[in-house]
């Protein structure tokens, strides 16, 4: 077993970790939005300054009021989901030919686009209502507009590429919660089944959306990856409970789902970013609890998944509390988000893995591989060091590999913008591709989409 700690210089030429091998070692109440549940938008709450009671229940979405005694109006809304899931069900890969179709897919594309920048614009709004208005989240967005307006021609091309790329399938239904959508990235290549990476996005659990993982799932797709973002319920529209929910069925819809968009049923691997890797992580843990126990029903088994990568994400929620408190995240809110302090426990990961009732299910977990930099001040590396410590010494497979001064944004966004050579992302193809040599060696050069100038500035001003 390679070191517990892999700074880039000395990263293993081979992913070690897929060898099985002995360890080493206020009352919140949202108001929910009664728009198209297709977009499920919401409508900022009030908080208060009382943070007392925090155990808050899991909020109900109007999609899951449906039952035999629905009204005409419920039911009008049940079909319309339904025919827009026929709409864009796993059928409709296939692309059309000619002019006109061509068209079509132009306007629709344009049209998406403007319901999309909307959307962006309401969560925009909505963590800034949340945060509150103070001079610290003031400087803090101010930041933030600079740091987009920096990266701006990158998002320019990103965004193109999202909207009008004939490999973008967006928007399939996986489920029948509001958000139960996800995007799919298909390589150019169809010569025979893909790997296919399921991807949970990041957002703070409050501002994550499926676009967010769009710049992975193009430059994974082109080195003939299949990438399915997995959208999910943010708050206040849902609690954690229902984020790693969500995250579940669409695990489950990929599981199952593999073959019918050229994927490789026994090559998925599992990923999530920041928050994203967070909600993927108690999703796989809580699917092998269940495998582990008795009479329990499940869609899609922990055994489907090769292995899990993990981005800069937190797993230890007790830890992380009085952090995101003194960065804005405000303790109130962050518990509510996770359902009150008495849930901390549930959703650490690495809190619940030394469980010894649980010991059997870690038995189950796949190799987990996770990614962190060593200047993120967002989620400190200690958050990906220490849960992959805990797993070693519980008897699970794990390591984790840090970049030396890389930040929260630097392998999410400012490193791939770049160009050329990518550690984490190189790390990461090559721990998928592991088995097939030819496709590890095709390897296109990725281009620059940011000035070098602009990059660096960027990442001076950077609030993450």
């Amino acid at each position: 077993m390679p070191s517990q700690i892999l700074p880039i210089t000395q990263r293993p030429s081979e992913p070690s970790i897929l060898e099985a091998s002995p360890p080493k070692s206020m009352l919140i109440k949202p108001e929910i939005d009664h728009d198209d549940p297709t977009t499920s938008l919401i409508i900022s709450c009030q908080f208060g300054d009382d943070e007392k009671a925090v155990n808050v229940k899991p909020l109900l979405s109007r999609a899951s009021s449906y039952s035999s005694t629905s009204s005409a109006n419920g039911s009008y809304y049940q079909h319309r989901r339904r025919r827009s899931g026929s709409e864009n069900s796993l059928a409709s890969l296939s692309d059309g030919s000619g002019g006109g179709s061509r068209r079509r897919s132009f306007s629709k594309g344009v049209g998406h686009a403007a319901a999309e920048t909307f959307l962006v614009t309401r969560l925009s709004l909505k963590l800034l209502r949340y945060l509150g208005v103070g001079y610290r989240w003031i400087t803090r967005f101010l930041a933030l507009g600079c740091y987009a307006l920096l990266l701006m021609p990158g998002f320019i091309q990103v965004g193109y590429y999202y909207f009008f790329s004939s490999q973008v399938r967006r928007g399939i239904v996986y489920g029948d919660q509001p958000r139960n959508r996800l995007d799919l990235y298909l390589p150019k290549t169809s010569d025979g089944p893909k790997p296919i990476v399921a991807f949970v996005t990041g957002g703070a659990w409050i501002i994550g959306y499926k676009a967010w993982g769009s710049l992975l799932g193009q430059q994974l797709s082109d080195r003939g990856i299949i990438v399915a973002c997995i959208d999910y319920r943010n708050f206040p529209q849902g609690t954690i409970k229902d984020m790693v929910m969500d995250a579940s069925q669409g695990i489950s819809f990929v599981c199952n789902n593999a073959s019918e968009f050229g994927g490789d049923p026994e090559r998925i691997y599992l990923m999530g970013q920041s928050a994203g890797a967070h909600i993927a992580a108690c999703a796989l843990l809580e699917q092998a609890i269940k495998e582990a126990g008795e009479g329990e029903s499940t869609t899609w088994s922990v055994s489907q998944i090769k292995a899990y990568f993990g981005l800069s994400g937190g797993y230890n929620l007790f830890d992380l509390v009085d952090h995101f408190h003194s960065r804005g995240l405000y303790r109130s809110i962050f518990l509510s988000i996770m359902d009150g302090e008495q849930s901390l426990c549930l959703y650490s990961p690495e809190v619940l893995v030394q469980d010894p009732n649980i010991k059997n299910a870690v038995s189950l977990l796949p190799p987990i591989i996770l990614f962190h930099g060593t200047g993120d001040y967002s989620i400190p590396a200690d958050a990906s060091k220490n849960f992959a410590n805990t797993l070693q010494r519980v008897g699970g497979k794990a390591e984790s590999i840090l970049y030396e001064g890389k930040t929260h944004t630097d392998l999410f966004l400012q490193d791939p913008m770049r160009g050329g050579r990518d550690d984490m992302f190189e790390d990461l193809v090559a721990i998928v591709h592991a088995e097939d040599r030819e496709s590890l060696a095709e390897a296109p050069p990725r281009r620059r989409l940011v000035p070098e100038f602009m990059i660096k500035l960027a990442r001076s001003v950077s609030p993450f």
